[in-house]
């Protein structure tokens, strides 16, 4: 019945074929599956997606999952050598940057040979260089932009902050401000704007111009997840002179699983099953985060002075600074013997009664819609934070790098979800006393039983978003109008 109220909606008389452009890494390519899928099936359009893979083999089984759907055509544009272009070094987001930008040639030339010609481009965050392949088509154009609309805002209002301030953003003295939206403390600024003069931090700044530059903008978020914000960008007295484009709230758009689970991941939820109901503490850093050695140990001695149960997704430590070394690679570390040495001695021992250690990748969705699965220790990713409140979990905050420090602040301060160390993981190491008292706090103390009960009205909230008539069900149905 949804698919035909809404396609009835549409009122379409002629195909509509929406084209859907996919940056690299498996946190950018979901939420655009996600949405591919939404319209596919709620909007009965053909679909197809351009997607520029990396070398993750989480990525590819992902990928390989959706096409069984049969629900949309992907097609996969090979990666460009960019070794010339960038340092070995370079920001991830200088990466995806330049990866894009060199990939705009042959998306042009395999959109123009579609046999259905496309009547609506939709791309990501990335991919905001390759709007203009829609003029050429003479069809509407949005950008996808898989996060909040309180960095939508800061994305947006970027280029009037790069004209006000004058030196470094983290040595200014007071909060950033943002028009009708919270101010952005500098502790939280995200990493594009750390450095100036980083090749990265002009990347960011160029979205900032040409993302207004769409015929629409689409928000994995909902009107009532963060209505203050939304109702701020749509006031042109505030915004009015800084973008124009429309903004869709079309989510909550999270993984829905697609296949039955591993066999080699079964002994998991045979665990799980034995368990006490929100008694255990599910530990991942999404598909690009790393500890080093030292905060891989603290972690582990944390736990296990919190005598929590929990599930741990363990990666091989990072040496130096990189918090994101697994991005392009996540599902490639699979040597548990490995990662056993980098665990503090007699630790294994007691986790075997008390947790599981699970090496480089781990079904997230199928672990949190698990009933004793009661918290979520996260990097903050807003695809995790998502699917966290989808599934009523709150959660310990320990933002790594990209935006993660605002969403953290976001589910921290104003969603009420989660708590936080006062020590920030992206500059210091958390030490262990400080993880016990966290995981007491969420797990046990009448603070954490108050935010179980609070994310449990944010779930409900994001289930009725895309309810027929819905806000978010509402909002896709605008768009394809």
């Amino acid at each position: 019945m949804l698919a035909l109220v809404f396609v009835s909606d549409m009122e379409s008389k002629l195909e509509t074929h929406v084209v859907l452009l996919s940056s690299p890494g498996l946190g950018h390519l979901t939420p655009v599956l996600e949405l591919a899928k939404r319209l596919a099936t709620l909007s009965n359009s053909k679909v197809t997606i351009f997607v520029v893979p990396s070398l993750s083999a989480a990525e590819s089984l992902v990928i390989q999952s959706f096409m069984s759907l049969n629900l949309c055509r992907i097609i996969l544009l090979p990666p460009p050598d960019i070794s010339h272009l960038v340092h070995a070094d370079a920001a991830v987001v200088t990466r995806i940057v330049v990866i894009m930008r060199e990939i705009k040639p042959a998306f042009s030339s395999a959109v123009s040979a579609l046999s259905v010609p496309p009547t609506l481009l939709i791309v990501d965050l990335f991919g905001y260089e390759s709007m203009d392949i829609a003029d050429q088509f003479k069809i509407p154009k949005f950008v996808y932009i898989p996060s909040h609309a309180w960095f939508l805002a800061l994305t947006l209002y970027l280029p009037v902050l790069d004209e006000v301030v004058k030196g470094e953003y983290v040595d200014e003295k007071d909060a950033l401000f943002i028009p009708g939206c919270r101010p952005l403390q500098l502790e939280d600024v995200v990493d594009p704007m750390l450095c100036r003069s980083d090749q990265q931090y002009l990347e960011y700044l160029n979205m900032g111009i040409k993302i207004p530059m769409a015929d629409g903008i689409l928000l994995n978020t909902w009107e009532e997840l963060e209505p203050a914000t939304l109702e701020a960008l749509r006031d042109d007295k505030l915004w009015g002179g800084i973008s124009k484009a429309p903004i869709y709230p079309v989510g909550p758009m999270v993984t829905t699983p697609n296949r039955p689970i591993d066999s080699n991941k079964s002994e998991m939820f045979h665990w799980l099953d034995k368990q006490l109901s929100e008694s255990v503490l599910y530990i991942s850093f999404g598909s690009g985060g790393i500890l080093t050695k030292e905060e891989m140990r603290e972690l582990a001695l944390g736990l296990e002075l919190s005598q929590q149960r929990f599930i741990w997704v363990v990666r091989t430590p990072v040496v130096g600074k990189s918090c994101h070394g697994s991005f392009f690679t996540v599902g490639n570390d699979c040597n548990d013997e490995r990662l056993a040495g980098y665990l503090p001695e007699g630790f294994l021992g007691w986790s075997n009664n008390m947790g599981l250690i699970i090496s480089d990748w781990a079904p997230q969705v199928e672990i949190l819609r698990h009933q004793s699965v009661g918290g979520f220790l996260s990097h903050c990713g807003w695809n995790s934070t998502l699917e966290s409140i989808t599934h009523g979990v709150p959660l310990i905050a320990w933002p790594l790098y990209a935006e993660q420090r605002m969403n953290a602040t976001l589910s921290v301060e104003e969603l009420k979800i989660a708590v936080r160390s006062k020590t920030l993981p992206s500059k210091e190491i958390v030490e262990r006393e400080e993880i016990k008292l966290m995981v007491k706090r969420l797990m046990d103390d009448e603070e954490g039983h108050a935010m179980r009960a609070r994310v449990k009205q944010l779930k409900l909230s994001g289930e009725k978003a895309w309810n027929h008539n819905g806000s978010s069900f509402k909002a896709l149905a605008q768009l394809m109008r």
